[in-house]
């Protein structure tokens, strides 16, 4: 990564970046870490580590050569951090169990941001404003439900979805009635925003992580309406010319074949 930065025959596409422009593709490859993941391949999942990587190294490069830091230095401050988050494996504390060392790790994570001068003590301070929204959602709920404000199981949290649902459709019904109301959209996106945060509550309540649940929706959308576009071809049409109950027919066919 040095000799891709040198201004003396370097890259020049590597010597345009700085931490804003690859920061998209950091993200990126820790979602095809995670996709190689769950389509449970090792030879991917080593390659998409090294991509990933990469990313940890070509950021350390910059950062050194701003006098910042090093790629040394970041391998060194997680091994800190993981002896200091672990007294239990490298010092003389005892934790029983995962919730007790769940609840430690937390407690020593605010004793660092107090120690960096960090003065906000809510239960919700910490959580990166960087992460996916969903992931961000679920993360807030987490840490509200560990002082105690928390739903006492899924029942009430689907009775909450079902009245978030008529609130968007009353919203719907006031765009339509007045469709360049920019504050009727504003309300109209701030009920999808809650409907969307009890849908995460949801899938929180059951355990389920969301994102592998969208991920595997979008996996079953893509297989079905592949296939559906192939039944087309077979019949010598075109599924674009084909008028919405046509699609539909198809989709229910492949619904019907277990796709």
């Amino acid at each position: 990564m040095a000799r891709l930065r040198d201004p003396d025959g370097g890259c020049p596409w590597d010597l345009e970046q700085d931490f804003a422009s690859i920061a998209p593709y950091t993200i990126e490859e820790a979602y095809e870490v995670a996709d190689a993941i769950d389509r449970g391949d090792l030879p991917a999942l080593k390659d998409e580590l090294g991509d990933l990587l990469l990313q940890v190294v070509f950021h350390a490069r910059m950062a050194e050569e701003q006098g910042a830091f090093a790629f040394g230095e970041v391998v060194a401050a997680i091994c800190d951090k993981m002896v200091r988050r672990h007294p239990h494996v490298f010092g003389g504390a005892r934790i029983d169990d995962a919730q007790a060392q769940t609840a430690n790790w937390e407690q020593i994570k605010r004793a660092e941001r107090a120690a960096a001068g960090d003065a906000d003590s809510s239960a919700l301070a910490g959580i990166s404003r960087g992460l996916p929204e969903w992931q961000r959602a679920v993360k807030l709920q987490d840490r509200a439900a560990r002082t105690g404000f928390d739903w006492p199981g899924p029942a009430p949290v689907i009775d909450k979805l079902h009245e978030e649902i008529d609130e968007v459709r009353a919203e719907f019904a006031g765009v339509a009635a007045a469709p360049d109301d920019a504050a009727a959209q504003a309300r109209l996106q701030d009920e999808i925003g809650d409907l969307l945060f009890v849908a995460a509550n949801l899938a929180r309540h059951a355990r389920v992580d969301v994102g592998a649940a969208l991920r595997g929706a979008n996996l079953k959308f893509e297989r079905r309406f592949r296939r559906m576009e192939s039944l087309a071809q077979a019949d010598g049409r075109r599924l674009e010319d084909l008028p919405l109950d046509a699609q539909e027919a198809y989709w229910a066919r492949v619904k019907r074949e277990g796709g």
